[in-house]
């Protein structure tokens, strides 16, 4: 697989539950919903995916899963993410096992001073030993810190070590990524407003939460983004992301993108676990106008 496989949209998957389970079927008709739809990959047990809160069991299940119901037609990138590289390690061996394409995984968190050195040890140890290759995963409001760009650029080599998603909101970071990385390495644009304007800026697409939800949008988008058509496709994000984005800062990506789902008849629950929780009721109304059928 080159450094460049992964291009486009890509759908970080909720996951779905029903009375406190993993809901298989659910998450068998979204991932094919998302292809019908033209979405470009699909990551399964990443945040939106509530992974923190599966149990070892479920990951492998919402893996399996999303292997089985992909078929082959898009990628399947699995969130790995934990704070020893030995359950990291472990999870990308089942994951290349079930037949994953890549994985994508955080630095380590909740360690109060990891250094950038200690992180870049982090990254090349996995990958040395890892069978998939790595998509590194900078999310600054759940790991404590971002990934240092001069981090990025030192592990930006590894054979295993693919591209990155950037989900800090901080465009000024994004773009010193893009100035210390070379174009074989592939940059994807997490934060949902700033899809556009990441692809103008020369990235290779983002990994999106509210493509779970419109994801007919998002084809749009990619398509005009890609095609030179910067001023429609900003002027269709302004228009269609900025209300549904601010309710999933306020109240969690999951929980806004299950409302959504469950609306347009995609998944049979907006069930989640703790620590999230259900929305208010004009919450859900607003949600279900947003999203429309």
């Amino acid at each position: 697989m080159s450094k460049n496989s992964f291009h486009g949209v890509l759908c970080p998957l909720v996951t779905p539950f029903a009375d406190g389970t993993v809901d298989e079927a659910s998450l068998s008709t979204l991932v094919d919903w998302l292809i019908e739809h033209d979405i470009d990959g699909v990551v399964p047990c990443g945040t939106t995916g509530e992974f923190a809160s599966l149990s070892p069991a479920e990951f492998r299940t919402v893996i399996e899963t999303t292997v089985d119901a992909a078929e082959g037609r898009v990628p399947v990138v699995a969130g790995v993410a934990g704070t020893d590289i030995q359950t990291v390690s472990e999870r990308i061996e089942f994951a290349a096992s079930a037949g994953a394409d890549a994985v994508l995984l955080t630095q380590p968190y909740f360690h109060t001073a990891p250094t950038p050195a200690g992180n870049q040890q982090f990254f090349e140890t996995v990958a040395d030993g890892s069978p998939l290759p790595l998509v590194l995963y900078n999310i600054p409001a759940c790991t404590g810190q971002p990934i240092a760009p001069e981090t990025v650029a030192a592990v930006a080599d590894h054979d295993a070590i693919v591209g990155l998603k950037d989900s800090s909101g901080d465009f000024d970071y994004f773009l010193e990524l893009l100035r210390v990385t070379d174009d074989e390495f592939t940059l994807l644009e997490g934060y949902d407003q700033h899809f556009v304007s990441g692809v103008h800026a020369g990235s290779d697409g983002g990994i999106n939460a509210l493509s779970n939800v419109v994801p007919e949008v998002f084809a749009e988008i990619r398509d005009e983004a890609f095609g030179g058509d910067t001023h429609t496709a900003l002027e269709r994000e302004q228009e269609a992301f900025p209300d549904l984005f601010g309710y999933c800062m306020e109240y969690g990506f999951a929980t806004v993108a299950k409302a959504g789902l469950e609306h347009r008849g995609v998944i049979d629950s907006a069930e989640v676990r703790p620590p999230l929780v259900s929305l208010p009721d004009d919450v859900v109304t607003d949600i279900h106008h947003l999203v429309g059928n």
